[in-house]
């Protein structure tokens, strides 16, 4: 075993040759949304305590604004290299029910849960005993933010692999089995209450447990979304293998006011009750929602949003996305709608539209359209009909990757299907305009073929029904033609046989004495009446 720096303390449990760092699992990718939080949580010249592994950048940015940190780790290789990396941080290795400390903290941060504060050297703890020893390290009128992972999240909908059917070595105490584990929010409400504190705002984290980049609070679930929203709360763009759309899922869940039940995390912010009764209570000051999109955060507020961290509040923009209309249109084969919203699209983009915005980034109300997300902006003009190309070819791309049904015929390839929903929109667009369009795409930092990822399962099993129903109808009609040419087959050899059977009659009676005389008394007939012919003309 190496030599610990001086700031490592061994508490007892400390696990000398496992890192939670390099595990399969991984620590989960807290970001923007998550710090903003944290900065507001801080306390002013408190003492904060981070509990179990958090990524680098959030544990330098408490140690950089606590007046006093500590950490608790149980791998004893990831807590020297944390203690060298800040000599004037108190780092403990060991489990948690070993820490003993002389003074609670201000603030405890047990981002990442409970499940990996035990050590393999002894029996887990059950969960509600793990958040009691927690609890105790807060002080009267401290606070506690505990994220609590939902074993039935939108996230275990959506993977074919769950992260918790990967088998890594860190998976030795098998999970689900824990009684005291919440299975919901009202359960963790009650877990928190029965550990002596009071819950001050539970938050619900998207788009999955391994880079949350949204909080939204319970107030805020408790009304609709709008589905502007729900797009940056959908989890997209990424290497796992899914088995469903998540922004169609992620749309379901939230229109059926299931956010809170089915969010792949809870981050709970609860506190001690201060000792002294006649203390005044603090001030709300924790946001209503916090939502990171494309490195820009954005707070939640009950007329909308503002942009962090000075920006002017506006209301979210209303309607339904734009590619979700077009999808169902297609759907019905109601090519008059795709006609209309196509038309209307390329008279907004000629009014000053946002050329970065897509289809699935787009929202139309039924009189105006709205981007979601910050604008990309460019150097220089763009096109407006090299703009439209763009959007209609990542929306044919990604129609015909899904495997949907639409009104024109299946053998067209993505720049073909472009073309003939260009013309559709009114605007006459050919492959220089195409080509223009993958040059803007790859301008604006987007994939330059967005349909490359592979597909959902579900659209894989979609599409074969649909191809097996067509393979099935093409073998039906073949086997219809294959009737009817044996039928057209069977007709033609009895022809056939009845010309021959003809043929040999018509031989036979040539043959006839009595054809044969009437062959020759008819010849003079006919000389005679060519000379009567000859002499009368």
């Amino acid at each position: 075993m190496n030599e610990a720096p001086e700031n490592v303390r061994l508490i007892g449990g400390e696990m000398l040759l496992w890192s939670d760092m390099s595990a399969v699992a991984g620590v989960t990718e807290w970001q923007g949304a998550a710090l903003e939080l944290i900065r507001r949580l801080l306390p002013a010249g408190g003492r904060v305590l981070l509990v179990g592994p958090h990524p680098q950048p959030l544990v330098d940015e408490v140690v950089a604004n606590a007046a006093a940190a500590a950490v608790l780790l149980r791998s004893f290789p990831d807590a020297c290299a944390l203690g060298e990396r800040h000599p004037d941080l108190t780092v403990f290795c060991g489990r948690l029910e070993a820490l003993d400390v002389e003074e609670p903290y201000d603030l405890v941060l047990a981002l990442d849960g409970l499940l990996r504060t035990h050590s393999a050297e002894a029996p887990a703890s059950a969960w509600k005993e793990s958040l009691a020893a927690l609890a105790g390290l807060v002080a009267p009128g401290g606070r506690l933010a505990l994220g609590v992972r939902n074993d039935l999240g939108v996230d275990r909908f959506l993977e074919a692999r769950p992260a918790g059917r990967e088998g890594g070595d860190d998976q030795w105490a098998p999970h689900g089995f824990d009684p005291s584990y919440p299975s919901g929010p009202e359960a963790l409400d009650q877990g928190i209450e029965s550990a002596g504190l009071t819950l001050r705002r539970s938050y619900a984290v998207y788009p999955d447990r391994q880079a949350p980049r949204s909080l939204l609070s319970r107030e805020a679930l408790a009304h609709d979304l709008p589905d502007a929203l729900a797009f940056t709360l959908s989890a997209r763009e990424d290497e796992r293998t899914l088995v469903a759309d998540p922004l169609r899922l992620t749309r379901l869940v939230f229109r059926h006011r299931l956010g809170e039940r089915l969010a792949p995390m809870w981050l709970a912010v609860a506190t001690r009750p201060s000792q002294t009764p006649e203390a005044p209570e603090e001030p709300e000051e924790l946001p209503l929602g916090l939502v990171e999109e494309k490195a820009v955060l954005y707070e939640l507020t009950p007329a909308g949003a503002r942009r962090l961290p000075d920006g002017g509040e506006r209301p979210v923009p209303a309607g339904r996305v734009v590619e979700e209309i077009l999808v169902e249109a297609c759907a019905r084969e109601d090519v008059k709608t795709v006609r209309e919203v196509l038309t209307d699209l390329a008279a907004w983009l000629d009014e000053g539209g946002e050329v970065s915005a897509a289809t699935d980034s787009l929202v139309h109300d039924g009189e105006r359209f709205a981007a979601i997300g910050p604008p990309t902006g460019l150097p220089y003009p763009t096109d407006p009909r090299v703009a439209l190309c763009r959007i209609l070819r990542r929306f044919a791309v990604r129609l015909l990757a899904a495997g949907h049904h639409h009104p024109w015929p299946w053998p067209l390839e993505a720049d073909q299907l472009t073309l003939t929903l260009c013309a559709m929109a009114g605007r006459d667009c050919d492959q220089g305009d195409l080509d223009r369009a993958r040059k803007l795409e790859a301008e604006l930092g987007l994939p330059a073929e967005p349909a490359e990822h592979a597909p959902t399962y579900r659209d894989l099993l979609r599409a074969r029904d649909r191809l097996t129903e067509q393979l099935a109808a093409a073998v039906a009609r073949i086997s219809r033609l294959e009737t009817k040419l044996s039928y057209r087959e069977r007709e033609l050899v009895r022809a056939k046989a009845k010309l021959r059977r003809t043929q040999r009659k018509a031989t036979a009676y040539r043959r006839t004495l009595g054809y044969r005389l009437t062959r020759r008394l008819a010849r003079p007939r006919k000389v005679a009446r060519r000379v009567i012919r000859l002499l009368s003309g």
